[in-house]
């Protein structure tokens, strides 16, 4: 009887191990995939082209260039801000530079604060999306390509909204093989 016991304790508990891991295993995604769908932790929006039409009320964007650590590049944005109207399409280059003697890879991360801005800013294009590669002593622009949707008005917290702040962190990618 205790025998049997301990082997219905050991099996839930196993039971139990194994969901957790399988959570931390599909957190991440899901996570991501939550941020995207509502604007949450100020994940943008993505479009093909622009649809909006311009609206005369102008918006502060700002722009913040991070690196991971392990990242030996420059980085930085071309301006640190602009100002644009709603809906109005707008094209910022970030410069990353390799001052190194090795061929570097990374990714960049973003958001954009205040997180609840998010879902109404809309990157048409974006350095983002991809993996970006770096020689030795090799400069890039690499631009992002962005409107603000004028729907911003309609939010209860960010219809007197001045100004947003996109980011973005760029990471060393790990070499394989």
């Amino acid at each position: 009887m205790i025998k049997s016991k301990n082997h219905q304790t050991l099996a839930k508990l196993m039971g139990v191990i194994l969901l957790m891991g399988l959570l931390v295993v599909v957190s991440v995604p899901l996570y991501d995939w939550f941020c995207r769908v509502t604007g949450y932790g100020g994940t943008t929006s993505v479009a093909e082209f622009n649809t909006q039409e311009t609206v005369l009320h102008p918006i502060k964007v700002r722009f913040d260039a991070s690196l991971a650590r392990g990242m030996t590049w420059d980085f930085q944005p071309e301006v640190n801000e602009v100002i644009v109207n709603l809906g109005e399409s707008k094209t910022v280059n970030y410069i990353a530079h390799n001052p190194t003697d090795e061929t570097i890879t990374g990714t960049a991360t973003f958001n954009v604060f205040p997180f609840t801005a998010g879902e109404y800013f809309v990157k048409l294009q974006c350095f983002c999306f991809m993996e970006q590669t770096l020689a030795p002593g090799e400069s890039k622009e690499m631009p992002v390509v962005f409107y603000v949707e004028s729907e911003i008005l309609d939010g209860a917290e960010t219809k007197n909204l001045e100004a947003i702040t996109l980011s973005y962190t760029f990471h060393r990618m790990e070499e394989t093989g």
